[in-house]
């Protein structure tokens, strides 16, 4: 997945500001379920949510307005009911590492308590993109 750096995702310096790359992480796991056929709406319709429950961020490199970044995503760990993505962020044209960093993520469902991750979601989620996302 690519982010193109705009003016509003810097601070005073042309910098990306940090708490930015938690938002770009967000997106690239929306972006890693859907290209496997695994939409967050639906999801959420049939009683099934994901919350973070913890997040690192190592900032390598800074991103600066005007670039367009590469965000590489893969699923490093599932649990009975948790998922970790692990995440890269490279600069594309000199593919600079910008930020490394994962989130867990806990299975709910709408209440709120803790649900065992479905064995379908999970065959889903380690399966291969789809060609046609």
């Amino acid at each position: 997945m690519e982010v193109r750096i705009y003016y509003e995702d810097t601070d005073c310096g042309g910098v990306v500001y940090y708490a930015n790359y938690l938002k770009y992480f967000e997106r690239a796991r929306t972006e890693y379920l859907e290209e496997r056929g695994i939409s967050v709406a639906r999801l959420i319709k049939e009683g099934t949510q994901f919350l973070v429950v913890h997040a690192e961020v190592d900032y390598r490199s800074p991103a600066r307005y005007g670039e367009v970044l590469t965000i590489e995503t893969k699923l490093a760990e599932t649990g009975r009911t948790s998922l970790t993505f692990a995440h890269v962020i490279l600069e594309r044209t000199s593919q600079r590492v910008v930020v490394e960093g994962s989130a867990k993520l806990v299975t709910v469902d709408l209440q709120g308590k803790v649900k065992r991750l479905e064995k379908s979601l999970v065959d889903a989620l380690q399966s291969p993109p789809r060609r046609d996302s």
